[in-house]
């Protein structure tokens, strides 16, 4: 087993724990390993599976993030290792500079508090837009909780390398899934359609038919068409990938009723407030809708007594409440 390190420099503010968080949504994830400082996971990325450990260091203004890339002797040329690069720059959110967000933050008290709470959390996306599929196929109708033990299962069972690097069991691949019995994924306790949704996928995917990867480049009215058409996603699981997959951060999920409850207490929406209502409020936080909604998953997570302090010198109670200083001249990034 060799390993590559490189670091990544991040525009400020940035927490590894808050976005890992957001990424995680539940303690036992094992797909997102986090031990309080360090990112686990295992990753496909130019035809090899590779482990990843990410941590940070320095404070919530000056961030510094390293990331270290375990593989099998020789399979860690520059292809692979920039590959990586790019993945966790586009899961963690690190290319992003919102202090557009937080301009628009400011003049919100209510999102002005969650913000200052949860300052430096990126949005997080998954490493691929089939696993953003995958984990809305898996959720659907259903507890968080129980879609995340649902992943967990086919992880383990269909994923690459057994049960993964550092132990942590990754999704299966495309080609992975398309050659799965429908019982076997039954058997996980995923549903006929579900299972059904899930292996044509692959196989759509896996021959070619569907590039899912090229939605990135269609709008999102384009994008969630070409997603409700596809067997098994409906509104929710399309929006939910627009979000998680695609990164469309003006994108709040109008169906999702722990958003629906996240709203209600922060923001009036109406006790009988549906996806209508849901979509007239998120109006009023364009292009950062998406923001609120992750915004609020924190919200849930630490009154569930899940977010504790981030480990190491770079915990700054005081510089992570704090907004970056706004600017004169608003740019949309």
């Amino acid at each position: 087993m060799g390993s590559r390190r490189f670091g990544i420099q991040v525009p400020a503010p940035f927490r590894l724990d808050l976005t890992v968080w957001a990424l995680r949504r539940t303690t036992h994830n094992e797909m997102d390993g986090w031990d309080g400082g360090t990112w686990r996971r295992t990753l496909l990325v130019e035809g090899c599976v590779v482990g990843i450990r990410v941590t940070q260091s320095g404070t919530t203004t000056d961030p510094r993030v390293t990331v270290r890339v375990d593989g099998e002797d020789g399979s860690l040329g520059s292809d692979t290792v920039g590959s990586v690069h790019r993945t966790v720059s586009r899961m963690l959110g690190l290319e992003l500079d919102l202090r557009d967000f937080y301009l628009l933050a400011d003049r919100d008290p209510p999102l002005r508090a969650l913000a200052s709470r949860f300052s430096g959390m990126r949005p997080p996306r998954f490493a691929s837009v089939l696993e953003a599929v995958v984990n809305a196929v898996a959720c659907q109708q259903l507890s968080l909780d129980v879609g995340i033990h649902l992943l967990n299962r086919l992880a383990r069972r269909l994923g690459p390398s057994g049960g993964g690097i550092h132990g942590c069991p990754s999704l299966p691949s495309a080609g992975q899934l398309a050659r799965a019995e429908h019982d076997e994924v039954r058997a996980l306790g995923f549903s006929t359609a579900r299972a059904r949704t899930l292996i044509t996928l692959g196989q759509r995917v896996a021959t070619g038919e569907l590039d899912l990867e090229r939605l990135r480049d269609s709008e999102d009215v384009t994008a969630r068409d070409a997603l409700v058409a596809l067997p098994g996603i409906g509104r929710w699981s399309a929006e939910y990938t627009l979000l998680r997959g695609l990164g469309r951060l003006e994108v709040l999920p109008g169906d999702d009723i722990g958003a629906q409850n996240g709203l209600r207490r922060h923001f009036g929406l109406g006790a009988g407030g549906g996806y209508t209502d849901v979509a007239r409020l998120a109006r009023r936080w364009w292009p950062y809708a998406g923001l609120v909604y992750l915004h609020l998953l924190l919200d849930r997570l630490e009154a569930g007594g899940h977010l504790g302090p981030t480990s190491g010198s770079h915990d700054d109670t005081t510089e992570r409440a704090r907004p970056p200083a706004p600017r004169r001249t608003i740019r949309r990034s």
